[in-house]
């Protein structure tokens, strides 16, 4: 069959940059998707994206759909036709709406019902007449929060619609979306090639927009050029290269141009973060630094534009920047003049949640839980108290109030100007860690104490006013805070009790709540399953509830469980004593109410052992009931299910030669109270009857 490149760009204003990569890729695949679901075969598919479009060229698709087999069912046969035989008006009726008549229709059987069948083909529809549809399915499912609407028409989109290409071949795909018409015109670089520039086929369009419009659409390729242009102009020193701003700036131009420039030598007297974050974070500009890693009076910017006067543009943007670091040694100067601690009594005139109280009560209740976790962790309980009660104060300082990221590194260089030891100083930085996936824990102890305390209690406050998050919204970033909670906890082996610090956390919060503990648990519980159960490392949803069944105490007790069980799972007796479980659930869930069921209290009566199976097996419980739950007190999960391995071959004989639900009632109850004891065994580590098999 025939094939034609297609192309369809929509130029737009300026798109967000932090969102222009994930509108990239939503774009691709929603075009991918649709054709996939109309059946029209390609070869590739590729994507562009810049401040100004969005574009996906598809390579060698086909011109028409293959011929679409129907099979449709129609009215039940006994509702088709009279008691005369004759087509009733629901039989003609499906018959004209599938282009057929009666006598063609097929019959088929479902369930204890016959219907009318309807099979058949029919043409596919041309590629042209489809593509519209499959752009604006794309369009519609944009992850776009708030979409904004411009002039009089209706349409709605993240930026204002200025041009569309769609292009199939060498014609334009006839069509109208966004309030805007389409053509075979795109638009080059604002300032560079202003005019519009026609293209002929779809296959040019990258080419012709560098060539010609002084664009680079594809997005690594100005990627790479961006980085290439900060190096050739930071030959004075290192340039400081980051993967995030390198993706801002290639969202924010099209057409990268490196430029250099420079500030003042006394700005070098600031803290390195704050220098870094004026120049990255607030001016998108690559800091310089020499040899040794310390920051020189350089700059690197990445223009939009090709200047002939490179002299103007590095003017401005130092003329851009000296103001902002400026304003930042005027804070930092006037911030010193008095000592952190002075600033705690502010804390209270400053919100944290209007249900919660203010900053102060928050520093308040974190400081007496991270006392209380400093003494179980074996630490300084008064050193985790100060830490607590400084840890905001920073937030209340000219500096963070400027540059918010910089909180908790600021407090670090306020309180070593105030001369506190450099344990406290670090401890009030490292509270905030891990700040991101990926990112450093604390190592203070003081820090850790801190760090849990203030997640705990971010936690149990936010669910005690009912804000838990819902679907994406989670304005309070409480995923994140039990996943930093569990990352801590995990990575620095704390064997905490979940369950007893989250009720104490909750109990101080202000604002009381009967479901708040339980919530908050489960919440934890669920991140930790995201964090264990990630596809890669053998461990599945079954074993994580198999392990949490056993209502493990913390984390690491439940991460500990979960690898005994993946290591004991490679055994060869692990699916008959899988199964071995699976079956004692069953047995003693359908034995429930029995009265003659010793199971309810597990007492054994050895007179009533009348076969040699059962005598075996109860004969291997004693033998193997003190090391298996002496191996569990210590957290050897490991050794005790090697330990109960060895039952396999007893298990599998009693199943063979005893009747479990014997006609006698103390025959019966006794053999359950048997496997009781022998699911015990089990559940002490996890629940094996939870495990497929």
């Amino acid at each position: 069959m025939s094939t034609r490149d297609f192309l369809v760009e929509i130029g737009t204003e300026e798109l967000p940059p932090l969102a222009l990569r994930e509108l990239e890729t939503a774009f691709a695949d929603g075009i991918r998707r649709g054709l996939t679901e109309s059946g029209l075969a390609f070869v590739d598919l590729k994507s562009y994206a810049t401040p100004r479009r969005l574009a996906v060229l598809v390579s060698d698709l086909l011109e028409t759909q293959p011929t679409q087999q129907q099979k449709r069912r129609g009215p039940p046969v006994n509702a088709a036709f009279d008691a005369e035989g004759k087509p009733t008006r629901a039989a003609t009726a499906f018959a004209e709406s599938c282009g057929s008549s009666v006598a063609s229709l097929g019959r088929i059987k479902e369930g204890k019902g016959e219907f009318l069948l309807f099979a058949g083909s029919k043409p596919g529809a041309t590629t042209m007449s489809l593509l519209p549809g499959v752009v604006q399915a794309s369009l519609d499912a944009l992850p776009i929060p708030k979409r904004m609407r411009w002039g009089s028409g209706s349409a709605e989109f993240v930026r204002p619609v200025h041009w569309l290409v769609l292009l199939f071949g060498n014609e334009v795909v006839p069509a109208r979306l966004l309030d805007t018409q389409s053509g075979r015109e795109t638009r080059g670089h604002r300032f560079h090639a202003p005019q519009a520039i026609s293209l002929a086929t779809p296959a040019e369009y990258a080419t012709v927009l560098e060539t010609r419009g002084k664009v680079l659409p594809d997005f690594a390729q100005r990627k790479q050029r961006v980085r290439t242009e900060v190096l050739r102009a930071g030959h004075m020193g290192r340039p400081l290269v980051t993967d995030a701003l390198l993706d801002e700036v290639t969202s924010l131009i099209e057409w990268p141009v490196g430029v250099a420039g420079q500030f003042e030598q006394r700005f070098l007297a600031l803290p390195r973060e704050v220098l870094i974050s004026t120049l990255q974070e607030h001016q998108r500009y690559f800091p310089v630094e020499d040899v040794n890693g310390a920051l020189l009076p350089w700059f690197i910017t990445v223009s939009n534009i090709e200047s002939r006067d490179a002299a103007q543009v590095r003017a401005g943007n130092e003329r851009v920047v000296r103001p902002r670091l400026a304003d930042a040694a005027f804070f930092y100067e006037q911030d010193r003049k008095q000592p952190l601690a002075a600033r705690v009594a502010a804390l209270d005139a400053v919100t944290f949640q209007i249900k919660l109280g203010s900053l102060g009560n928050k520093t308040r209740r974190v400081s007496e839980l991270a006392r209380k976790l400093a003494a179980q962790l074996g630490t300084d309980p008064v050193a985790a108290g100060q830490v607590a009660e400084l840890a905001k104060c920073d937030l209340v300082t000219g500096m963070v109030g400027e540059f918010p990221d910089l909180q908790g590194i600021m407090g670090r260089y306020y309180a070593l100007a105030d001369g506190l030891p450099t344990e406290i100083a670090e401890a009030i930085a490292e509270h905030y860690l891990p700040r991101g996936a990926g990112d450093a824990l604390p190592t203070r102890a003081a820090g850790i104490a801190v760090a849990l305390a203030d997640r705990f209690d971010t936690l149990a406050g936010i669910f005690a006013i009912g804000q838990k998050p819902s679907g994406t919204k989670d304005p309070f970033g409480l995923r994140r805070a039990a996943i930093g909670l569990l990352r801590i906890l995990l990575e620095k082996n704390l064997a905490l009790d979940l369950k007893s610090w989250v009720d104490q956390a909750v109990s101080l919060q202000p604002v009381k709540s009967a479901t708040a503990a339980a919530e908050v648990l489960d919440f934890i519980w669920e991140r930790l399953r995201g964090i264990l159960v990630d596809g890669q490392n053998g461990n599945s949803t079954d074993m994580f509830d198999a392990v949490m069944a056993a209502s493990p105490g913390s984390p690491r007790d439940a991460a500990a469980r979960l690898a005994a069980l993946g290591t004991f799972l490679q055994r060869p007796e692990a699916a008959s004593l899988a199964a071995a479980n699976k079956r004692i659930a069953n047995i003693l869930r359908k034995s429930a109410g029995d009265t003659g069921d010793g199971a309810a209290t597990h007492h054994i009566d050895p007179g009533l052992l009348k076969l040699p199976a059962e005598q075996a097996l109860h004969a291997a419980l004693l033998r193997q009931q003190e090391p298996v739950r002496s191996a569990v007190a210590r957290g050897d999960y490991a050794g005790a299910l090697a330990t109960l391995a060895d039952l396999r071959g007893v298990v599998d004989v009693f199943f063979d030669q005893v009747m479990v639900n014997d006609p006698d009632t103390a025959l019966r109850g006794n053999r359950h109270a048997l496997l009781a004891k022998l699911r015990d065994l089990f559940a002490g580590i996890a629940d094996f009857s939870r495990l497929p098999g």
